[in-house]
């Protein structure tokens, strides 16, 4: 019997989760507490009511005493929180071949989609410690669907087991293998584009510098979504948000520990890509970044740094919003109309690059 209730729990709970999420707003507002007002913003009441839920359930951190710990937890959150999968997706597991070994991979187009489309080779965030294919999965399929492409999912490897540059290896290995194969994955090699969300974003974000300063066809567009960019500075976002909005100034220094102990090494531009000594001529970008997020600051002076140096790039801040939001759409509607606006911003960057 105990065996079968943690079989039944997780379902139990997220459909708990859901009724509460469909109460009536001023139900709901009680539920969440007084509005949240930090640095002239006010925090959407669907990010506070998943706070409240959060702390109430005792789950208030990403961090955990082990990285397995703090996976298997993220992969729960993930069934909680997770819809019906999008319709009119087909996705199909692949492994992308590297000097390291095998990588998994997926890649997502819409059903609909016959001839050719741009690439998304998307890169999951997590701190570079946790996530996988299947906790970023209902975002790749949104990502595919809506925006009408096709999106590659690369499962890198992850710290502490393989610490930094391990996952930007993986990260630009399978970039490679999506120039060189472009026609077997239906797309062409100028028509790729490289995105992820926090780490992931991170990944993206160096992976376009590389490629652009080799003799790799350089990615077409950047869809970096709350990315880390500086492992080297505390700006005042991580102080004004560093506790109680998700990610937490612990988790972040935690995850970097994991990824790359060595402080006097954090400075290295392929880890913190705004410290690079030259960042033009690389594609287009479309930088988010979520107003509750101690990352906000640093993912905004990457985008400024960007445009100073010519680089076309749309900065979009949704003020109301906490980092990781992009995973959160099956519970609350202000998360899933964000995800239509960056939807929106990649399928213009990719239409803008193909005239």
């Amino acid at each position: 019997m105990p065996k079968a209730l943690e079989l039944v729990r997780p379902k139990l709970e997220a459909a708990a989760l859901r009724g509460v999420f469909a109460l009536p707003r001023p139900v709901r507002r009680l539920i969440a507490g007084p509005a949240i007002h930090l640095d002239g913003q006010e925090l959407a009441l669907d990010a506070q009511l998943l706070l409240k839920l959060q702390e109430l359930r005792g789950h208030a951190r990403l961090a955990a005493a082990t990285p397995e710990l703090a996976r298997a937890a993220m992969r729960q959150g993930t069934r909680l929180t997770a819809r019906a999968p999008v319709d009119g997706v087909v996705a199909a597991d692949r492994q992308i071949p590297t000097a390291n070994g095998a990588l998994a991979a997926r890649l997502y187009r819409p059903r609909e989609l016959t001839g050719t489309s741009p690439l998304l080779v998307f890169f999951h965030g997590g701190g570079w410690v946790i996530g996988d294919l299947d906790t970023h999965d209902d975002l790749c399929r949104f990502l595919a669907k809506h925006a009408g492409v096709r999106v590659l999912s690369v499962d890198y490897r992850l710290a502490p087991e393989h610490p930094f540059p391990a996952a930007l290896d993986d990260s630009l290995a399978a970039y490679r293998y999506a120039v060189d194969n472009a026609a077997d994955l239906g797309t062409s090699s100028d028509a790729i584009a490289v995105g992820g969300d926090s780490a992931g974003g991170n990944l993206a974000a160096s992976v376009a510098l590389a490629a652009t300063r080799s003799e790799l066809a350089a990615p077409v567009f950047q869809l970096l979504i709350y990315p880390a960019a500086d492992a080297t500075t505390r700006r005042r976002s991580r102080e004004l948000f560093s506790n109680g909005f998700l990610l937490t100034d612990e988790d972040m220094t935690w995850f970097m520990d994991q990824y790359q102990p060595a402080e006097d090494l954090r400075a290295d531009p392929r880890l913190s890509v705004l410290l690079a000594e030259d960042l033009s001529g690389l594609p287009p970008a479309c930088v988010v970044t979520a107003g509750f997020d101690p990352l906000r600051d640093e993912g905004e002076a990457y985008a400024a740094r960007l445009a100073e140096e010519g680089v076309p790039v749309v900065s979009r801040r949704f003020p109301d919003l906490i980092h990781g939001f992009a995973n959160l759409r099956g519970v609350g509607d202000r998360f899933q109309e964000a995800l239509f606006e960056i939807v929106g911003s990649l399928r213009a960057g990719l239409s803008l690059r193909a005239r």
